[in-house]
């Protein structure tokens, strides 16, 4: 294992996109983590309106949302696997 970089997997809610995502920076945070994700797992960045989606992580290992300042080698470990999912903010 690299201690500079990490692998993990991710998956949306319906388990229906993953990927596995590798040399991400242990330095980063876990809001970058997810923007550099959502290329690979073909999630979109805009809702039907034009509309930046914001995501969460949710951590399986520990059954928590983590946290966009995070850092990834603070939060995760090699091999973890994380649940993206759009936040919801109810008004």
């Amino acid at each position: 294992m690299n201690l500079q970089t990490m692998s993990l997997e991710a998956t949306d809610v319906s388990g229906q996109k993953t990927a596995a995502l590798s040399n991400i920076p242990a330095g980063a945070t876990v809001a970058d983590m997810i923007q550099w994700a959502l290329p690979d797992m073909a999630l979109p960045r805009n809702d039907s309106e034009g509309y930046a989606i914001m995501y969460q992580a949710l951590l399986e290992r520990e059954g928590r949302h983590l946290g966009g300042r995070e850092l990834v080698h603070d939060a995760l470990e090699e091999g973890d696997r994380i649940v993206l999912h759009p936040s919801v903010d109810a008004g």
